[in-house]
């Protein structure tokens, strides 16, 4: 799967062109389809990772598409796009599989948003197939060393007493045991002035967590 390629399936060619020129724009590698069919031709090619379909169209729709893609294909994700902005519409695209739902005139930005917020959520869930993971959610597992990895995304770097402070905590022992376990999972380190701040790997489970609370609510 091409980590960045994103597939466009419209046969109105003007929005066709749109969406791709935007995308474009934003650095994306992009692909343009004008029917289903086709798309599904090119697939075989190049695999995208991600794929916005309209759902009325001549031939196989954005609703027949889906099922055929998700099938051989179950990690890319759907954006469907649909002239009629109803929740009926809505529940129908995802049961179908779609991942999310674009309703026709949606603007610039609103496409933006989509794009990039399903990208994300691939991504998130390419990190939880990456081996060790089990052992980094289990820690993560504990809301205090949830909130020490935020206080520290925030604040930079702190030192013990602070972090204490910060959370709230007076067992100053239960604190330090978590902080252990975060150190442990390569989730935080300490300087030689004592001072711990996140690490490469602690920094991406931070947004990865961000991302997966936004998937929840």
């Amino acid at each position: 799967m091409t980590t960045e390629t994103i597939m466009v399936i419209d046969d109105d060619q003007d929005l066709r062109e749109s969406i791709v020129e935007i995308l474009e724009d934003n650095n994306f590698s992009v692909i343009g389809c004008e029917t289903a069919e086709a798309a599904l031709q090119q697939i075989r090619f190049e695999v995208p990772c991600l794929i916005i379909v309209d759902n009325m169209m001549p031939g196989m729709g954005g609703m027949a598409f889906l099922p055929l893609v998700k099938n051989d294909y179950p990690k890319i994700k759907v954006i469907m796009i649909t002239a009629f902005s109803t929740v009926d519409n809505a529940v129908s695209a995802m049961k179908s599989g779609a991942d999310d739902y674009l309703a026709k005139p949606f603007k610039r930005d609103e496409l933006l948003v989509a794009v990039k917020r399903n990208l994300e959520v691939l991504k998130f869930e390419q990190q939880l197939s990456k081996p060790g993971m089990d052992e980094t959610l289990a820690c993560l597992s504990n809301p205090i060393r949830r909130q020490i990895l935020a206080a520290l995304s925030l604040k930079g770097e702190m030192r013990f007493m602070d972090i204490t402070r910060h959370l709230g905590v007076s067992d100053h022992t239960k604190v330090n045991f978590h902080l252990k376990n975060l150190k442990a999972n390569d989730l935080v380190s300490q300087d030689r002035e004592k001072a711990y701040r996140l690490t490469a790997h602690g920094a991406k489970m931070v947004d990865y967590l961000h991302v997966l609370s936004q998937e929840i609510s």
